[in-house]
């Protein structure tokens, strides 16, 4: 419980990310000659930023289309600031590809879903029309702008207040202006007209929709000074989407457990309308960010793009996948991580892997804590850099050869039966169940049959000092959860705690109860 991080363990400071702000805007173009200009500069920019990706392909550089004589000058009639706008665009959108693991020859500029549903061609009139204006609109209607503060703040896209309203003037790049009214009632307006009257720079992205243009402002804030650091222990989160909450573990520096609880998402899941739900979840955020403030932690949660895209609840099946459907995890951690930079809370990210596993199989049993509190629990101990030891008693477990055999012959009748069940099934849709539902099967078993799991991540792991295995956290779960639990992500997971402390598992009959000592079935999810 209180096993303690390497003695090599460094304390390096955080890189401080500076945190975006923005304003979205409706424009209005008292002229239609303005309007009209607009939209070609918008098609050419888009066109400019579509040849400058297929350049970088090539291996051209950015200062080559750039430059004064340049192509994006020649060809498209940017001036020099668009254009290197256009090429820091394009080579934005080849990193994200890249770093996707996607193809960058095969990345689709309007949208690959739209660009099929074209190709199709099952479509005909209005819906055609529709469908072919938003394509259009996705593939020239973009202009963007960087701000610079030698220049007052944005030279092409400049905000300007005329008569007590703000207008957008928008540099054509021929000489000429085209000028259009600023329509919003952005909460952040106040803080960009600071930026107007100071000088100060700000980026500017025009885009089109529904025929209507619109701006978006951004500009990058120095964070706030660090008030609460992982140096006083961390306060971490976990997601789950049945029951729908978010549950938070308050760790110490030492990496015990002080304090759980759980904030409930049911009211975003009920939220009227978009706008409604998005400010539901910067509510929650602002709860736990005061939260950490109050105890002067940091906040510590999976890593974003790391973040898993499969199941994260109970169950499967269409009822499930319309849970699923309504998860707004990675929205409402991006909102944690923006409010906790602005308030001085140190945010730390971690690798996910195993950590819900690694929850359910120790803590959850050990502290008596449901498996999203456990995960939490999990995820703090590992922002603190605490590696998790395998209990003696799952050591014990693992090199039982009844128990192994126990389960083995489990999963081989599974699987016996599920290609029985197949094999009478005539629905093509229960078949591919089934057919998933088998080769699950087999790769527990196996997983089981070699005792060797993947290769996790370094705190779920027992660095090779375990002759068991790389992983036997995963051994362990497809070992005890469906054979012995009777499920596949149990909700009772007090069982365990007899098989964790002394390795003892015959009391089960395949899987059908709890063995002497086990606890009752129970919801352990408590509300805050």
């Amino acid at each position: 419980m209180k096993a303690k991080p390497k003695a090599t363990r460094k304390r390096t400071s955080q890189k401080r990310a500076k945190a975006f702000t923005g304003v979205q805007a409706l424009l209005l173009f008292p002229s239609e000659e303005d309007r009209k200009a607009t939209l070609d500069l918008m098609r050419r920019f888009s066109a400019g930023v579509r040849y400058a990706y297929n350049r970088l392909l090539e291996g051209q550089t950015r200062e080559a289309l750039k430059r004064e004589n340049g192509p994006l000058r020649i060809f498209f009639g940017l001036n020099t600031r668009y254009a290197d706008d256009a090429v820091m665009k394009a080579q934005a959108l080849l990193d994200s590809a890249r770093e996707r693991g996607e193809d960058p020859r095969k990345v689709v500029f309007g949208g690959r879903k739209l660009f099929e549903t074209l190709r199709r061609r099952h479509l005909s009139g209005k819906p055609l029309k529709e469908l072919k204006r938003e394509w259009k609109e996705k593939r020239q209607g973009l202009l963007y702008s960087r701000g610079d503060k030698t220049k007052g703040g944005n030279l092409n896209l400049r905000l300007l207040v005329k008569d007590g309203a703000l207008w957008l003037r928008i540099n054509l790049g021929d000489g000429g202006y085209a000028h259009a009214l600023i329509q919003t009632k952005h909460p952040n307006l106040s803080t960009l007209l600071q930026r107007v009257y100071a000088s100060l720079p700000y980026n500017v992205e025009l885009s089109l929709k529904d025929g209507k243009v619109y701006a978006t402002f951004t500009w990058e804030e120095e964070p706030a000074p660090l008030v609460a650091t992982k140096e006083n222990g961390v306060l971490a989160l976990d997601v789950n989407s049945d029951p729908y909450h978010l549950a938070l573990a308050l760790v110490s520096p030492d990496g015990n457990l002080k304090r759980h609880l759980t904030l409930s998402l049911e009211e975003v899941d009920r939220a009227p309308n978009k706008g409604a739900k998005e400010l539901l979840l910067w509510k929650i955020a602002h709860q736990v960010v005061s939260l950490a403030e109050e105890h002067g932690v940091a906040v510590a949660t999976e890593r974003l793009k790391h973040l898993p895209k499969g199941r994260r609840g109970d169950g499967s099946g269409r009822a499930f996948r319309g849970k699923q459907h309504r998860f707004a995890y990675a929205s409402l951690l991006r909102k944690v991580h923006s409010l906790a930079r602005k308030r001085g809370v140190q945010v730390v990210e971690v690798n996910p892997q195993d950590t819900s596993a690694i929850g359910m199989l120790k803590y959850a049993p050990q502290l008596s804590l449901s498996k999203d509190v456990a995960a939490a629990y999990v995820i703090g101990r590992r922002a603190l850099g605490f590696k998790e030891k395998l209990p003696k008693g799952y050591g014990k477990l693992l090199r039982d050869e009844r128990f192994r055999g126990h389960v083995q012959g489990f999963y081989a009748s599974k699987v016996q039966e599920l290609q029985a069940k197949k094999a009478q099934e005539r629905n093509p849709y229960l078949r591919r169940r089934l057919s998933r539902e088998i080769g699950e099967a087999k790769r527990h078993l196996s997983l089981l049959s070699s005792l060797q799991g993947s290769p996790g991540s370094q705190e779920g792991s027992t660095n090779g000092r375990n002759p068991i295995g790389v992983n036997p956290w995963r051994v362990l779960r497809a070992g005890t959860f469906l054979p012995l639990l009777g499920r596949e992500v149990p909700r009772d997971l007090s069982p365990l705690k007899v098989i964790l402390h002394r390795g003892a598992w015959e009391g089960w009959k395949g899987g059908l109860g709890p063995p002497p000592g086990g606890g009752p079935e129970c919801a352990n999810v408590r509300s805050a």
